[in-house]
């Protein structure tokens, strides 16, 4: 008994010198950094060791965040099937953003912050995987609505060795420059000055930027879906075909728009994502 209590005091130590948490708690992915920025990660961990993991974004059109049906909730059944979660709260334009343009004043939070905080939380993660119990080479990103664009913009404009190993959008935003734009996101991401900045909405339509040796990605949006034009997928969709990416596509025709991991928003068919992911994810070869 004596032993045991010694062992536990000691790896609780060992957890508090590296600034690390358990399940259900909050690290600071700058945290050892040179900058005083705060962006906060709750870890749900699996126990063992050589676990694959998945960085959860949760949308919020780059303005806010649904940290319950599209964060929690999705690290949760990803825990409980074997998966250690990692929910990101990236920065965002915030509330206040969206009810006042101050940003054509002064800069708030834009691109690239949303962008730089996912490249931090996988690089946290991937350095603090022997503690975790993670495999390294298997740490994902999983990103709903903005979230997704943002996963999708790690895969495509990070260098091979910092973007995530596999991808997951969900019905995600994916073009800033065609008529089926979301222009809440767009305006969020770019601020108020720059949605008509042709080279940055170039760079950040993510159709247009798929390189050949994009990791695997899983796509799932539904037709019906009244927030982002379902057009979104599909033109992400034809660009992972013309570059020869391995990736799975699935357009549900109900489920509309915000379900996340939830049991009871969006409709019967589109809740099957969740087991088709898993079995996707367990067949997957990186």
């Amino acid at each position: 008994m004596v032993k045991r209590l010694l062992l536990i005091a000691f790896i609780l130590s060992l957890s508090h010198q590296l600034g690390l948490a358990e399940t259900g708690q909050t690290v600071n992915i700058w945290e050892g950094m040179d900058t005083d920025m705060k962006v906060e990660m709750t870890p749900y961990l699996v126990p063992g060791t050589g676990n694959k993991a998945v960085v959860v974004c949760p949308g919020g059109s780059y303005f806010w965040h649904d940290m319950e049906a599209e964060g929690h909730q999705v690290a949760r059944w990803l825990q409980e099937n074997g998966i250690s979660a990692f929910v990101l709260r990236y920065r965002t334009a915030r509330t206040p953003a969206f009810l006042i343009r101050f940003r054509l004043l002064f800069r708030g939070n834009r691109y690239p912050d949303p962008q730089n905080d996912l490249r931090q939380a996988l690089a946290y993660v991937r350095r603090h995987s022997s503690v975790y119990g993670i495999d390294a080479t298997q740490v994902g990103a999983m990103g709903f609505s903005a979230g997704g664009h943002l996963v999708m913009s790690a895969a495509e404009l990070l260098s091979p060795h910092e973007r995530p190993d596999f991808v997951a959008p969900i019905y995600p935003v994916v073009t800033m420059t065609r008529d089926c734009v979301h222009k809440r996101s767009r305006r969020a991401l770019l601020g108020e000055n720059k949605v008509r900045d042709t080279q940055l909405c170039d760079r950040l339509s993510l159709e247009r930027h798929v390189p050949d040796d994009c990791p695997p990605v899983f796509l799932v949006n539904c037709k019906d879906d009244p927030v982002v034009d379902y057009r979104n997928s599909v033109l992400l969709d034809s660009a992972l075909q013309a570059h020869h990416v391995p990736h799975v596509y699935l357009q549900y025709q109900t489920g509309g728009h915000g379900f996340g991991a939830s049991d009871k928003k969006g409709t019967a068919e589109c809740r099957q994502w969740r087991q088709a992911f898993l079995e996707w994810i367990r067949n997957l070869n990186i």
